[in-house]
């Protein structure tokens, strides 16, 4: 069983790099990719404790690209984390990001929640802060009791709190993992709600641009889902991927490697995968 989809503290998650790692090894994984959102500072410590481990783990990420009127995450897989071009362009995503985390902590004190930017660092283990911090941040205040809900009402696109921020665009992503050594993989397709023929047509452009995968197994995918995404990847000769999207304590139903309890990943897709 493996899980080639997980977020730690350096990002949206709530275990460190090693709580994960050990929960892999405790759950009887045999391979583990950390896949932090826009950044790759996590990594050395997971491939630190992987090494100590039973457990294979994989250099990951997660970029956020500009895709109309939604997100496109595109997830990079057995990169060089060092590369020059990729930490440029992270570090160009960071800024934007803390401008906008601004935005919000302005709007929320606005509409009366009594935030200060400590209260939300204090959810990261690192400099880069995202609205799950926020969410958390609000949940412990006991303004909310879930994540979902804070994004629902507050923090979602569109909401009272939400500030938008910079992001790549689809192409540089994927030149970007791809010039690092990586393989770049769409993430989660089911939850851009594209009808078959909308993703195909997707798929196809950036085929030909350099993507190398599909996240195929993912924990809000059904299985006729699953079963659509396997046949876009053998039409377009596409590595198939899968992960549970684990992000600790913020999403208590989900676990490492079986996501909501059937989530399976075949082992054949690290082999697929890895060079």
């Amino acid at each position: 069983m493996i899980d080639l989809h997980c977020h730690s503290v350096f990002s949206d998650g709530t275990n460190t790099p090693e709580e994960l790692v050990a929960l892999a090894e405790q759950g009887g994984l045999t391979a583990l990719a950390l896949t932090d959102h826009d950044t790759t500072d996590g990594l050395e410590r997971f491939m630190a404790a992987g090494a100590q481990s039973s457990v294979e783990t994989l250099a990951g990420i997660e970029l956020s690209a500009e895709f109309g009127e939604k997100t496109l995450h595109i997830l990079g897989y057995g990169f060089d984390p060092a590369n020059a071009a990729l930490q440029a362009a992270l570090s160009w995503v960071r800024d934007g990001r803390t401008e906008r985390n601004f935005q919000i902590l302005e709007k929320l004190n606005a509409l009366g929640y009594n935030l200060t930017y400590e209260d939300v660092r204090k959810h990261s283990a690192d400099d880069l802060i995202g609205r799950p911090h926020f969410a958390a941040a609000l949940i412990e205040q006991g303004h909310f009791k879930h994540k979902n809900k804070v994004f629902q009402q507050l923090l979602g696109k569109n909401c009272a709190a939400y500030a938008d921020r910079r992001r790549l665009t689809p192409e540089q992503c994927l030149e970007l993992i791809r010039s690092a050594g990586g393989v770049p993989v769409i993430a989660h397709p089911g939850q851009m709600k594209l009808t078959r023929n909308k993703l195909r047509r997707l798929v196809k452009k950036l085929k030909e641009q350099g993507l190398g995968g599909l996240e195929v197994w993912h924990s809000s995918h059904p299985e006729y889902q699953i079963q659509a995404f396997e046949g876009i990847c053998e039409e377009f000769d596409l590595i198939a991927t899968g992960g549970s999207d684990f992000h600790g304590k913020l999403t208590p139903d989900l676990s490492l490697g079986i996501g909501f309890g059937n989530l399976v990943v075949p082992d054949e897709v690290l082999v697929n995968l890895l060079p």
